[in-house]
């Protein structure tokens, strides 16, 4: 009997001891509220690896933490490393990096004492440049693990529960949908249709892609002729550029919810080869989709609650100029700025007239961010006024571009077809000003 009762308690403190892995919350906490940014659809979180405070995007579509841009982290203490070769999107090949244990991780309350993240050194791999602020790395899905995770993309707050004592309770005004894990990956089942058909598609939930959906089968939503889709770059994955096409898909079915002519990507083949290990898989929702709801994750109980915020609505927009900008660091610039100098000579209480007022011109020096042409889609707008990938973008409708941010830049790009843009650019030590109307291609 005393050793029944003894393989009993260990077998349950064993159990006790595997259950409290990964991230805790912590001083006595139940729950968390962990602000965050909102970029190009993708939430920024800012997380502390080994006592530094760096920003990292929050990615249910990948597994484990990975941590790249070093530059800008110099003060970072990694542990037990050990070199290790990576995969992911992109017609690239393996990439090398670097497996560390036993760190330290914090975003807001929740901790993790023993935590593994992989290193990348490659430099071509920088998320920084086309989000306009500093990307240091992906926490990936195991920080969903042992919460119940609310993701409120409208007010830009993350609030994670315990699952013991917040249970996920009833929302008749949401949809609610079972997770099926694959590779410890989130997959939901959903319906999508065109003019004739309907399809039921597996789809891997990816917070940390921009767009709305990947499909890897074009079905009967590509069409030649007349065309009505178009040649893009899509992304930057592990093993390289994705590259493929955009169209519209006429309506995307959630229960009682309906999203109509929806932006659609579809990744050419050799980019997405190992996404297909699973095979039921058919692509991705990402943040232009889960950015239109109030999102719930209940990993322990393989659920995920969709509860739609104020932009379920709005149209589907996309880059009508075809212009790809990035952040290429900084420079410095000079501003003239007058200064008024009222000089008194007399009484306060004198007239005016003994007063004289005398204007200063004063040099004020700044560090601006600096923007380039990445990328210029062939037969766009821009394409055809001329503009070159390379081009340093001076001024945008007459404005310093340093004036605006990057996603304000992009967002500009992405509504109110039939806007002029007019821009000054510098392309070597020339200048040239260009102007061109967005189109739209759909």
């Amino acid at each position: 009997m005393r050793k029944q009762l003894f393989y009993c308690f260990f077998f349950c403190f064993s159990i006790s001891l595997i259950a409290q892995s990964g991230f805790l919350l912590q001083n006595n906490k139940n729950k968390d509220r962990i602000p965050f940014r909102l970029v190009n659809n993708l939430p920024i979180v800012e997380v502390e690896i080994n006592g530094t405070p760096l920003s990292f995007i929050l990615d249910t579509g990948v597994k484990s933490t990975i941590l790249f841009s070093l530059e800008e982290a110099d003060s970072l203490q990694l542990r037990n490393t050990s070199p290790v070769l990576l995969q992911g999107l992109g017609s690239g090949g393996s990439v090398e990096a670097l497996k560390s244990l036993n760190n330290k991780i914090r975003l807001g309350n929740a901790v993790d004492s023993d935590h593994a993240l992989f290193i990348i050194f490659d430099s071509t791999l920088n998320f920084s440049p086309r989000m306009g602020i500093p990307i240091h790395g992906i926490l990936g899905n195991e920080f969903f693990q042992n919460f119940i995770v609310k993701i409120n993309y409208s007010a830009e707050i993350i609030t994670i529960y315990d699952p013991i004592k917040y249970p996920l309770k009833a929302c008749k005004k949401c949809e609610e949908l079972p997770l099926n894990f694959v590779g410890s990956k989130p997959y939901i089942s959903l319906k999508i249709a065109s003019e004739n058909n309907q399809y039921e598609v597996t789809l891997l939930v990816d917070s940390g892609s921009s767009d709305v959906m990947w499909l890897f089968e074009d079905h009967d939503f590509i069409i030649e002729s007349p065309s009505n889709y178009y040649e893009d770059f899509l992304g930057l994955g592990l093993s390289g550029n994705i590259f493929g096409k955009r169209a519209r898909v006429p309506e995307i079915i959630i229960g009682d919810y309906h999203l109509k002519e929806v932006n659609t990507s579809f990744p050419e083949e050799d980019a997405i080869m190992k996404a297909r290990y699973y095979e039921d898989r058919d692509g991705s929702l990402g943040g232009g989709f889960l950015s239109r709801f109030t999102i719930t994750f209940d990993y322990r109980n393989k659920k995920i609650r969709l509860k739609k915020n104020h932009t379920f609505k709005d149209p589907f927009n996309y880059n009508m100029s075809g212009i790809t900008l990035e952040h290429e660091g900084m420079e410095l610039v000079k501003e003239e700025k007058q200064a008024s100098v009222n000089s008194n000579r007399g009484n306060p209480s004198e007239s005016l007239t003994m007063n004289s007022i005398s204007v200063t011109t004063e040099l004020h020096f700044s560090l601006v961010p600096k923007y380039i042409v990445a990328d210029v889609r062939e037969g766009s707008p821009a394409a055809l006024a001329g503009v070159q990938k390379g081009d340093e973008v001076i001024t945008i409708n007459g404005k310093p571009c340093y004036e605006y941010k990057l996603y304000e830049l992009i967002k500009m790009f992405s509504t109110d077809e039939g806007k002029r843009i007019s821009m000054e650019l510098k392309r070597g030590a020339y200048f040239n000003k260009v102007k061109f109307f967005l189109k739209s291609v759909f």
